[in-house]
């Protein structure tokens, strides 16, 4: 068995979507081929997600008990279990580049997407889901919001959800928010450069879609954060969506559409020295890893990825410069806390809980395991109740504290991934913990209103 190179660090090559040879779909296929059998020679993922059981069954189940027994129109089963959680290149696969066998699960997975995609083979309610932009235009007016978030509360409406736009009537679905988060004032707050500084000294808020829209309380949470540790902020000018929502349909030209936006505004930010801050993980992630794979050649695109951060990430350096305050006057008792998939590969160590470990009266349980919501996948008919079977580990453990009996408060740096859980955690009867967000948790802790 080959090998050399896995014991270096992963490395990750660029993803090479405008050649059109990679909407080959016969290549694409001897591809997925050639990573199925040495995936089904290893099995280390087979607990991760539904896409490894979904390719050992096919291989075992069929007449020769490897690859060639497996009808290639039934390789499309496992790409549709895939969510792009990216743990199996992050965590867990020994033959990844550097290793010469090459093998890029979640990027392989991805181009399938775009085939799929290309092909017309993604249906409406899909791409609807995906538009984020597009139902959040009517967040910020009461009226239409409180009417949207009575009817879609209805067994009638969700009724209709599930069957004209694919939606699981019995998912958790996000409510509108009356006031957006973008619509606050000021929109901006200076404080005077500190000494010590080796973190760059004021943030750029990129609010994201779902804070925008929906849990603005997250993101005014975060505001009172670096107010209280005298950072100066402004939110972002402009912005649009980050574009993961239609990167996990392979809907690759729609991630473009928003590069286009998002980008040159944001690299003004960084050439001003500012540190880019996004609350939602998986909207980092996009900045940190996804698009600077997609335009490996584009210096703003590059700039963006050395300049964004995720708030714990920064508060933590904050820490180290000497410049976050430590004095917590509120305890936050028993907290069962989760590291959402796309905040553990963004490869900056367990920040989240470090802070939390800080508030006197505090003790934190962590959890690594995926909590099955991954977006869009946590909410279609297709996938919501696989969804919630791949989190059913996660649930249960997160239900026991170490300190013994249920947690005070469940907790997850993903607010998507949080409510999954605190589902999880009714459908399951575990208990009804409060579901809280960890920044929302710290402006607790210091005791701000």
């Amino acid at each position: 068995m080959a090998t050399e190179g896995n014991l270096q660090a992963p490395t990750r090559h660029a993803i090479d979507w405008k050649n059109p040879g990679f909407y080959n779909e016969e290549a694409a296929l001897a591809e997925m081929e050639r990573i199925f059998d040495i995936c089904h020679g290893c099995r280390r993922c087979v607990s991760l997600c539904g896409s490894f059981p979904t390719l050992f069954d096919l291989i075992d189940e069929g007449q020769s008990g490897e690859m060639d027994g497996v009808a290639k129109n039934d390789y499309w089963k496992v790409v549709d279990q895939c969510y792009l959680c990216d743990l199996c290149y992050m965590t867990k696969c020994p033959y990844v580049p550097p290793h010469p066998w090459n093998l890029d699960f979640p990027h392989t997975m991805l181009r399938a997407k775009a085939i799929k995609f290309s092909k017309g083979e993604v249906g409406v309610g899909e791409k609807l889901l995906a538009a984020t932009d597009v139902h959040g235009q009517l967040a910020g007016i009461p009226i239409v919001v409180q009417v949207a978030n009575a009817v879609n509360q209805t067994r009638a409406a969700r009724g209709l959800m599930e069957k004209t736009l694919g939606v699981d009537k019995d998912a958790w679905l996000p409510a509108l928010a009356t006031r957006k988060f973008r619509s606050r004032t000021p929109v901006s707050k200076d404080y005077p450069v500190r000494d010590g500084e080796k973190t760059p000294g004021k943030v750029a808020i990129y609010a994201t879609c779902y804070i925008n829209y929906n849990e603005p309380g997250i993101g005014h949470d975060l505001l009172k954060i670096l107010d209280h540790n005298e950072v100066p902020y402004v939110l972002v000018e402009k912005e649009n969506c980050c574009g993961m929502p239609k990167l996990e349909l392979g809907d690759l030209e729609g991630v473009d559409a928003h590069k286009q936006v998002n980008i040159p505004v944001l690299a003004k930010y960084a050439k001003e020295g500012y540190a880019i801050l996004a609350a939602v993980p998986s909207c980092a992630l996009m900045f940190k890893q996804e698009l600077p794979l997609m335009y490996p050649d584009e210096a703003d695109v590059q700039l963006v990825k050395e300049h964004m951060w995720d708030p714990f990430e920064y508060l933590m350096a904050r820490k180290r410069d000497g410049l976050l305050k430590t004095e917590f006057s509120t305890p936050l008792g028993k907290i069962s806390y989760q590291i959402p998939c796309h905040g553990r590969v963004q490869n900056i160590g367990k920040k989240t809980e470090e802070m939390l470990k800080m508030v006197p009266g505090t003790s934190v349980q962590t959890h690594e395991r995926c909590s099955g919501h991954a977006g869009t996948f946590g909410v279609k008919k297709a996938t919501h109740q696989q969804a919630m079977k791949i989190g059913k580990p996660l649930f249960k453990a997160m239900a026991s504290h170490k300190d013994g009996g249920l947690p005070d408060v469940i907790s997850s740096d993903c607010p998507l991934g949080g409510h999954h859980i605190a589902q999880g955690f009714d459908v399951n009867q575990l208990g009804d913990p409060p579901q809280k967000h960890p920044l929302t948790l710290i402006r607790t802790a210091y005791g701000l209103e």
